[in-house]
């Protein structure tokens, strides 16, 4: 079984369960919904949309909730499949990049902040937002809050200042796709915790199948926060192949620009 192929992704949905971890979207979270052993489900879409429909039907058939962050290139921002995904009852976001859109200029920014907020809000009451990598970029897209409160626009969450790293929550495993892999830390440039400290207690988690057995074995830790980017997940062969070059190349690239900061 190839790994991220919607087969093996809709085995970490049911090894999820199986585990008794309670599905929540990060508004849930956010409004204080969030009880007991629980993982928040959170998906990038970075590019190709009809993967996270593909997903987004899956979860919807499994009775599962999820939140949906959406980029506003082309690629991502397709209204029809955003409303569809809204539709099936998942949460739907913002991936915000404006800082890196406008070269760090922070009044060209939150305006278009401002406007792409009310776009996505035609199709969800959006209510939290999470940031892109933007990894080529010099602007980290977290720093746009350092002048301005993201709360003052209706939003009462962002995963990186209100999850991750909060340094109240406690016992939380937080794991991402990011490099087509689950431990992928070293090809990450911004999407990771402060503090690693839980996840270096627990047993390395590589492949999809090695996160499924760790599932298969109950866990001690009760709060997961899962981030896939759907573009990844595929049941066709060509799409596979290709994701897979490209993101070996990417991998190249990611490495090249953290060894340089």
């Amino acid at each position: 079984m190839k790994d991220f192929s919607l087969i093996i992704y809709t085995n970490l949905l049911q090894a999820l369960m199986h585990a008794d971890y309670t599905f929540y979207t990060f508004e849930d979270w956010c409004d204080g919904k969030a009880q007991g052993r629980y993982v928040i489900l959170r998906h990038d879409v970075d590019l190709k949309a009809e993967n996270s429909l593909a997903t987004a039907r899956i979860e919807a058939e499994m009775g599962i909730r999820a939140s949906y962050y959406f980029r506003v290139v082309p690629q991502s921002n397709r209204p029809e499949i955003i409303n569809e995904i809204a539709n099936l009852g998942h949460e739907i976001g913002y991936h915000y990049e404006d800082l890196s859109l406008f070269n760090g200029d922070v009044e060209k920014s939150i305006d278009h902040f401002k406007l792409q907020l009310a776009h996505f809000r035609q199709f969800y009451p959006v209510r939290t937002i999470c940031m892109h990598g933007s990894p080529t970029s010099k602007w980290d897209n977290k720093d746009l809050w350092q002048k301005y409160n993201y709360r003052d626009f209706g939003i009462v969450g962002e995963p990186y200042f209100d999850f991750l790293n909060n340094e109240r929550i406690k016992g939380v495993r937080y794991l991402t796709d990011t490099a087509r892999m689950w431990d992928g830390d070293k090809y990450n440039v911004r999407d990771k915790r402060k503090s690693m400290d839980v996840d270096r207690l627990n047993s390395p988690i590589h492949s999809t199948l090695n996160f499924v057995n760790w599932l298969n074995s109950k866990p001690t830790i009760d709060i997961l926060m899962i981030t896939t980017h759907p573009q990844r997940w595929t049941n066709n062969s060509i799409q596979w192949a290709k994701e897979l070059v490209s993101q070996t190349l990417k991998n190249v690239v990611k490495r090249f620009i953290i060894s340089r900061s």
